[in-house]
């Protein structure tokens, strides 16, 4: 499909618009996945030009064609990339190429063409959480006699009660709680700004209750974890409370042996998630938590069975009795499983 002058000239007027105008202002997407779709698209042109000699005054959405696109994948596989990051970068360009085909209808057919390019397969791996003793060990590994110890030890508790996002702790003001409710919850500000509330264990309620006390006295509007620099509340950031956990991951292993190397924010996270999960919250519920816009991407996490529960079923599933007595022996039984598809 040939397209004139003006549509090629337009390439680069739209590339920019959906970088600088549609990404970060209309989808209100972060600095670091409107970079994350930049870097993605720049690799595409870099392939143009080391593969097909194509520069970027050249480059034209003819240069998005099916046959371009598959080649682009094969000379990806070449340097080494992963499924996973190929199909990443499969996403931002057609992200792209839908927004230009909003914008100009005649652009719908390439839009629409890269759509049949299939993505790569992904080995998937077991998720990755904490068992509960681990997680126990790390809530509790800052001791509460000094203000800081216990500063930290709340952020901690917030972190694993709300299935946070690191940023979206960091985010947190003090209006963002709203305690005195018959069911109290924390508002969270997630991707693209949209904000969700998430309920709070009474527990948690009670400690915070002591944080605020001691932290919020006059119940300023300030961020909810800060330390003081020249007297004033300065908000913690995300590398901050990454170190936090680290340390009190570090002191939980001494005397924990179930507490992993490298236990990071996310690892949180997704442990809030499995152990809710786990005690059959059902996963809608567990989307709304974690602020998942569709409910298949919190099942491409959660929704399968992990050895341990496979374990625990077929354990519960053998009944104590005799091997005379099992009830698979029974004849009416047998027919009934044999007639299984």
């Amino acid at each position: 499909m040939k397209y004139n002058r003006k549509k090629d000239k337009d390439f680069w007027q739209l590339a920019r618009s959906y970088l600088h105008d549609y990404m970060p202002i209309t989808r209100n997407l972060s600095d670091k996945s409107v970079e994350a779709y930049k870097q993605s698209l720049k690799t595409y042109l870099q392939f143009l030009e080391e593969e097909k000699a194509l520069f970027e005054s050249q480059v034209t959405f003819e240069s998005f064609s099916r046959e371009n696109i598959k080649a682009f994948i094969g000379w990806l596989k070449g340097k080494e990339y992963s499924p996973k990051t190929i199909n990443l970068k499969l996403t931002a360009i057609r992200s792209f190429l839908k927004y230009c085909s909003e914008e100009d209808f005649e652009l719908r057919g390439i839009y629409t063409e890269v759509c049949t390019v299939k993505k790569q397969k992904e080995e998937k791996h077991p998720i990755e959480y904490l068992q509960p003793k681990a997680t126990a060990a790390i809530l509790s590994a800052y001791d509460i006699n000094t203000s800081k110890h216990r500063r930290n030890r709340m952020l901690l508790i917030m972190l694993y009660d709300t299935g946070a996002r690191v940023q979206e702790l960091a985010d947190l003001n003090l209006s963002s709680l709203h305690l005195d409710m018959v069911n109290p919850f924390v508002t969270l500000i997630g991707k693209g700004r949209k904000s969700r509330n998430v309920p709070l264990l009474k527990k948690t309620v009670q400690h915070l209750g002591e944080y605020l006390r001691e932290y919020h006295p006059t119940k300023d509007e300030n961020p909810l974890f800060y330390s003081l620099l020249d007297g004033k509340p300065h908000r913690l950031s995300t590398d901050s409370i990454s170190l936090i956990l680290k340390i009190a991951s570090d002191k939980a292993r001494e005397s924990c042996s179930e507490v992993p190397d490298g236990v990071h924010c996310h690892l949180i996270r997704k442990t809030k998630a499995m152990d809710l999960y786990k005690n059959g919250v059902p996963l809608p519920f567990i989307m709304q938590l974690l602020g998942h816009e569709s409910l298949s991407t919190t099942s491409g996490f959660y929704a399968f069975a992990t050895l341990e529960m496979m374990s625990d079923a077929m354990n519960k599933a053998a009944p104590m009795q005799d091997d005379d007595k099992k009830i698979w022996k029974k004849a009416e039984i047998k027919k009934a499983l044999y007639s299984l598809d």
